[in-house]
């Protein structure tokens, strides 16, 4: 992957501080309100009530500094804490009612900051922004995702292949069996690597790679779940797996794919994988290819 530039760094700080300072992120009263961002952020969260646990790993927020702020809402007569009716150990908050009318004023607020500021262009600089912001929160995601090796037997790797064979087995017309997924042990080791796609801590994506003989390689189960669809992973994926066949001496690289999945076909042929006849008999297969590296 080339390295990041000096000036893409510098381009990057200098919309955080603009924008930043555009909507009011540095002021202690956001929106005109009585708090700060961070509490405001908080509240608009909780929404209607959610654990301690779902906020930080939403937010992302270290839990001691989650727990003060929610204390100080709560002292503020915004929200109440509880313990969760079916397990003591778990935190939860609540908006009270004057909470509710709180996060309804900040929204309207919200609102009509984002609407004032689109207001000074044209119908045609706006579609052209919004259409710049969607792609820049799609990157932005993706940036964050972490692709990582695992064993095969690792309970993440096992639940992605569940995960796909349970989505593919909805877009099959003759089903899937689970039985047709790789073992642990040809996907760890010598034999082969599996790598899971991390979002915030969650499993959205998965990929495998098998030597199939000296120097050639298979794909199988390139695989994203569908809430982080259409951000660029299984081309991610695809990279960190022909990385990995690349240093384990593998020059050459296959897969096999359903003719229902014309989405993957695209991608492989983009990715510079050529169709080539048949080169193993595979129930769900309709189209091979194959790459060299």
């Amino acid at each position: 992957m080339d390295p990041v530039s000096v000036d893409q760094v510098t381009t990057f700080r200098r919309f955080n501080r603009y924008f930043t300072r555009r909507i009011g992120a540095l002021d202690d009263h956001y929106l005109g309100q009585d708090r700060p961002l961070g509490e405001a952020r908080l509240l608009f969260e909780i929404g209607d009530g959610a654990s301690l646990r779902e906020l930080r790993t939403r937010l992302g927020l270290d839990a001691g500094y989650l727990s003060r702020m929610a204390k100080a809402l709560e002292a503020q007569g915004v929200v109440r804490l509880s313990a969760h009716p079916d397990d003591n150990r778990l935190r939860m908050v609540e908006p009270t009612p004057a909470g509710q009318v709180e996060l309804k004023e900040q929204n309207r607020r919200a609102n009509a900051l984002a609407s004032g500021l689109l207001e000074g262009l044209t119908a045609d600089q706006r579609a052209e922004l919004t259409g710049a912001m969607a792609t820049a929160q799609r990157l932005l995601r993706l940036a964050a995702i972490t692709v990582t090796l695992v064993d095969g037997a690792a309970p993440d790797a096992r639940a992605c292949l569940d995960a796909y064979a349970a989505d593919i087995d909805a877009r099959f017309p003759e089903g899937f069996d689970k039985s047709d997924l790789v073992g642990p042990e040809e996907v760890s080791g010598e034999a082969g690597a599996f790598f899971v796609a991390y979002e915030e801590g969650r499993p959205v994506g998965c990929g495998a790679l098998r030597r199939l003989e000296p120097g050639v390689g298979e794909l199988r189960h390139v695989w994203v779940h569908q809430d982080a669809r259409r951000l660029g992973l299984a081309r991610r994926l695809l990279a960190a797996l022909e990385a990995e066949a690349t240093a384990r001496g593998l020059t050459l690289l296959r897969l096999d794919t359903h003719a229902t999945l014309t989405e993957a076909q695209a991608m492989y042929r983009a990715c510079g994988y050529t169709e080539i006849p048949a080169y193993v008999d595979h129930v769900y297969a309709d189209h091979w290819f194959e790459k060299r590296l």
